[in-house]
């Protein structure tokens, strides 16, 4: 009996708090609409406004973990770029600027190997900077300090036939130099060649046979020499400035990129004969790579500015292309069932319009190249090029890892994967402190990245990172909002899992103090409630996790829904015109506008009453057109207000629904021709002078015509005061010498809105 009697009051308080709600809502004018907005995020555009933490967002609208990375040397003394970078038996070697130093990196430590003579310094003083350079720099600022460093560079290394480091040194003297195994003298970088006639060695490439090949400037040459070192030859003299780049292919020939033209060119080596492969519309052929039978070129120019982040620019196509599946994708991205992972889907819905409620068209997935805009390009073996990427920003590096390109930019400091066959790209890493990848070198699993401003040496592994984070955009609801549920569209494999958290507010800015705490994260197995409190914006955050790193979620949709509270339709305009045309005598045209900040879909009821009177006059009612034709014939003449009401009654419950009406300005219903007031006859002479005053009770008077004995001989007379303007105007016609007998004058008036009265006038004129 007592639980009986507590059930009963619990049953009581909670209807009574309902009842005190509803009265509080319907009092204030706050009711919830019927439908709700879902928005979707799905593209590479939608998901790259957000911010990622160790997960990479894929041009084709794909959220997973990154790769994990290790910092492994995060300052260099005196040194301020990483050019180069040669991984050989487990041994990191890095070339950098301006000292020219040759950096060891093995087993966590790190050795100079060579470092060049500052300009300036005494003789027998230390190659190496001193300790206290970097502090002295703080304070001597840059230029002072450029005085303790040499004008050197390694701009390019790379290992002879037997794997021995092969380092060209550039600036005031220029060589080619071989590590030697041993200690000095025997051991240590060594001169093998000394070019008499170049400042920079900018490209290294040893094809099978062990002959090396040498891309240098000013003078825009490429030399051979044999496994030795020894035997130079120039194989060719372009009329470049640098040969910035070298690859070599299967079949043999030695592939060329120059600065200042941005040429490709396609060197035979037996007969030494040069073709032109590609002419870019760039400065600069950066870097080029052979993978399997593809050529890949990245083309630059230095003074490129990077203003577009990501994919904001390169929307997804309709579709994507076939490619074969690896079996590690198929594994990682399938139904997880045999792994103990899971699918999750989203709830179909329609497809989402604009404003203007056009279905959305998917742009074409290349849009025109901006200007001064870098490129990747594929090159076949007789000239034919594709572009397969594009950027605004700076190209320095291409490494290759399993088919997939590997693309390291500036000034953002930013790694992009590009994948050729199924046009997806992805940005895989990007330094916040860098200003440039300069370097990306790949070993195995495992791809070892240099950056420029400052220089670090990174490496990034083959497993995923063990958790990262996305961060989207605000997601706008246009007005305060309670925020439903967010659903995922994800492959998620055993050992791995995807929470959710979001916070909301009301300012367009994700910094704002007033935004709410996040929410507690909540692992997403199913549409996740949005516990945030309503506000007009919305920010969720994924949290992606993996155990041991060998798999990692992979989510294509995010999709969050809202649903404000009714908001009362908007009638911004009415206006009423008369029709002027063949057959609408008397119609009149009602227009109006109006809009619903819920997308509702509104109906409208036109009313109309005369002025003076209190009572509308319902003219038509669930009308869904923007316009209304009103015969004006059907009421008596005056002056008229027309009434516009909408109503969101479609989209809403009868308890919800809102309407909103306006009314239009006066309009004059004058379905009545002018009458002659008064008028007078006289005769003078032959001819006869009729005085006629004219007035209409509510238009102007706009047109007089007469003619005598006629049909169609109308004459036109103006008002005695030469102007139409009032609605009574007076009028004196004078017809031509009549002979004597009886005779009709006719009179044709109009007022201005095309209603017209006529009336005859007999005139009998005496003989002689």
């Amino acid at each position: 009996m007592l639980d009986d009697a507590r059930h009963s009051n619990g049953v009581a308080f909670w209807r009574f708090i309902l009842v005190v709600l509803f009265l509080f809502f319907a009092g204030s004018g706050f009711s919830w609409a019927v439908t709700s907005k879902v928005t979707r995020h799905s593209s590479g555009a939608d998901f790259s406004k957000g911010e990622s933490e160790d997960v990479v967002v894929g041009s084709r609208g794909t959220i997973r973990l990154g790769r994990s990375s290790e910092v492994l040397v995060e300052e260099f003394e005196n040194v301020w770029s990483i050019n180069s970078i040669v991984v050989s038996a487990g041994t990191v070697y890095v070339g950098t600027s301006p000292n020219g130093g040759v950096y060891e990196y093995s087993l966590g430590e790190l050795t100079e190997i060579y470092s060049a003579e500052p300009g300036g310094r005494e003789e027998g003083e230390s190659g190496s900077a001193d300790s206290n350079s970097t502090a002295e720099a703080n304070d001597i600022g840059v230029a002072e300090q450029a005085k303790h460093l040499a004008n050197e560079h390694i701009f390019a290394m790379g290992t002879d036939v037997a794997g021995r480091l092969l380092v060209g040194i550039s600036g005031e003297r220029c060589s080619l130099c071989r590590l030697e195994s041993g200690e000095p003298p025997g051991g240590g970088l060594k001169v093998i060649f000394e070019p008499n006639d170049a400042k920079y060695i900018f490209a290294i490439a040893v094809d099978e046979k062990g002959s090396i090949y040498l891309g240098t400037g000013p003078e825009g040459k490429i030399y051979r020499l044999d496994s030795m070192g020894a035997g130079a030859e120039v194989i060719y003299d372009s009329t470049d400035k640098n040969i910035l780049s070298l690859a070599i292919g299967a079949d043999g020939f030695v592939y060329a990129g120059s600065d200042s033209k941005g040429l490709v060119y396609k060197i035979d080596t037996r007969s030494q004969k040069v073709t032109v492969l590609y002419d870019s519309d760039q400065d600069e052929i950066s870097a080029l790579l052979i993978d399997g039978d593809s050529l890949y070129a990245a083309a630059t120019s230095a003074d490129v500015v990077k203003v577009e982040r990501k994919f904001a620019a390169q929307r997804p196509s309709a579709g994507r292309p076939e490619v074969e599946q690896k079996e590690e994708e198929e594994e990682e991205e399938g139904d997880g069932e045999s792994s103990g992972g899971m699918k999750l889907e989203i709830a179909n819905t329609k497809e989402e319009k604009d404003e203007k409620g056009a279905e959305r068209k998917v742009p074409p997935r290349r849009l025109p190249k901006p200007a001064r805009a870098s490129h990747i390009y594929r090159v076949s073996g007789e000239g034919f090029v594709d572009d397969i990427f594009s950027a605004r920003a700076v190209f320095f590096s291409l490494g290759v890892q399993g088919g997939e390109l590997l693309l390291g930019t500036g000034n953002s400091g930013q790694l992009y994967s590009i994948e050729p066959a199924s046009e997806e790209e992805s940005l895989i890493y990007e330094d916040r402190e860098a200003s440039q990848i300069t370097a990306v070198v790949t070993a195995g699993e495992e791809v070892y990245i240099g950056t420029s401003n400052p220089a670090k040496l990174m490496k990034i592994g083959g497993e995923f990172s063990s958790e990262g984070t996305y961060r989207s955009d605000l997601v706008d609801a246009g007005q305060p909002a309670h925020w439903g549920k967010l659903q995922v569209e994800a492959d998620v494999p055993g050992g791995c899992e995807v929470l959710v958290s979001c916070r909301s507010g009301n300012v367009k800015d994700v910094n704002d103090p007033t935004f709410s705490e996040w929410t507690e994260p909540a692992t997403v197995t199913g549409p996740v409630q949005l516990d945030c409190p309503p506000g007009r914006f919305c920010q969720y955050r994924l949290v992606l996790r993996s155990t041991g790193g060998a798999s990692s979620p992979v989510i294509r949709e995010v999709a969050v829904a809202s649903a404000v509270p009714n908001l009362s339709p908007k009638v911004k305009s009415v206006s009423v015109s008369r029709i002027d045309a063949a057959g609408k005598s008397g119609v009149f045209k009602i227009s109006y506008e109006a809009n619903d900040e819920n997308g509702d879909k509104l109906i409208y009821e036109i009313d109309f009453r005369k002025m003076g009177r209190s009572n509308w006059i319902e003219v038509a009612d669930e009308i869904e057109s923007g316009s209304f034709e009103w015969d004006g014939k059907t009421v008596e003449d005056g002056r008229y207000e027309v009434r516009v009401t909408a109503s969101d009654e479609r989209n809403n419950t009868a308890e919800t629904f809102l309407t909103d009406s306006r009314i239009s300005e006066a309009v004059v219903v004058d379905n009545t021709g002018p009458v002659v007031a008064k008028y007078a006859i006289e005769k003078k002479g032959k001819t006869a002078w009729l005085k006629v005053r004219v007035s209409d009770e509510l238009s102007m008077i706009g047109k007089f015509d007469y003619t005598v004995d006629s049909e169609s001989k109308w004459i036109g007379v103006v008002p005695d005061d030469m102007v139409f303007d009032t609605t009574s105007e007076d009028f004196t016609l004078v017809t031509e010498e009549l002979e004597a007998g009886e005779h009709v004058v006719a009179v044709r008036i109009s007022d201005d809105v095309g209603n017209t009265t006529y009336k005859t006038f007999d005139v009998k004129m005496e003989g002689p």
